[in-house]
């Protein structure tokens, strides 16, 4: 079983920056593939980023690429996803997510477990 708790959101300008983590319990971490999904209002859950254990294998979604960056820190259990240069457009829930593979996926439904999300407002 993996627990994952996420922090780092909130209200924030156009432009600024923000880092989320994800902490995650358990002794699988450096097995689970994990990734970053957002939901805002009226909209479908849409996949943000993902990432291998070893940190070789990433995917950003195109409207995030050049502006977000996921990171990993296995001996802190513990996912990051910095986010730059934020526009009004990335205001949504951000949740993370691991999954019992190695290999990461876009797909909402590949993993099994998911934090409770953290709210981002990017004011314009």
């Amino acid at each position: 079983q993996v627990q994952l708790v996420e922090s780092g959101g909130g209200l924030v300008q156009a432009g600024d920056s923000l880092r989320l983590s994800c902490a995650a319990s358990g002794r699988t971490f450096s097995r689970n593939a994990m990734g970053w999904f957002r939901q805002a209002p009226g909209k479908e859950r849409e996949s943000v980023s993902a990432m291998s254990p070893s940190g070789g294998n990433i995917y950003y979604a195109d409207s995030v690429k050049g502006r977000f960056t996921i990171s990993r820190d296995n001996a802190k259990n513990t996912v990051y996803l910095q986010m730059n240069s934020l526009i009004p457009e990335d205001t949504a829930v951000y949740y993370c997510a691991a999954r019992s593979s190695v290999v990461p996926t876009t797909y909402s439904s590949s993993y099994d477990y998911w934090g409770q999300g953290t709210q981002v407002t990017v004011s314009s």
